[in-house]
């Protein structure tokens, strides 16, 4: 059986999708194909969205901003948008959620910890929508 892909999209791909993506690689614990992408990929990933994912022994300073392919979008079951407006393409079949973080560029460490923080509880709802845990409303 395919894993379930998941792809998180900001405008950089330098904080929210990278943060978002070392959480959902992390707590998955590989059960869940994950891609990161932006519509204008900054050249690095943002130093302080790093610092705090270290906090939580998630190392994403590795990482490169890539940009957003039509491709990307294709083989994923999942797009998850941070405010990358009408940039991302739309295909049938696919579950896109917009979810509306604040980009963390330029913004204090403390800040940028609730950021993150609130990054991690809308990966753990993913997880269990993914996992078919979710409610039934």
């Amino acid at each position: 059986m395919k894993k379930p892909t998941v792809l998180f999209v900001c405008v950089h791909n330098a904080g929210r999708s990278q943060m978002a993506a070392g959480y959902l690689k992390y707590l998955s614990h590989g059960t869940i194909e994950v891609l990161s992408a932006g519509s204008m990929p900054a050249d690095q990933i943002n130093p302080m969205a790093a610092a705090v994912m270290l906090e939580e022994d998630i190392d994403i300073t590795e990482n490169k901003p890539k940009v957003l392919t039509t491709e990307a979008v294709q083989e994923s079951d999942y797009v998850i948008t941070m405010g990358c407006g009408d940039v991302c393409p739309v295909f049938p079949g696919k579950k896109y959620l917009d979810w509306d973080l604040t980009d963390p560029a330029g913004k204090t460490i403390s800040d940028t910890r609730k950021i993150r923080d609130e990054i991690k509880q809308l990966v753990w709802g993913l997880i269990d929508e993914i996992r078919g845990k979710a409610k039934q409303i």
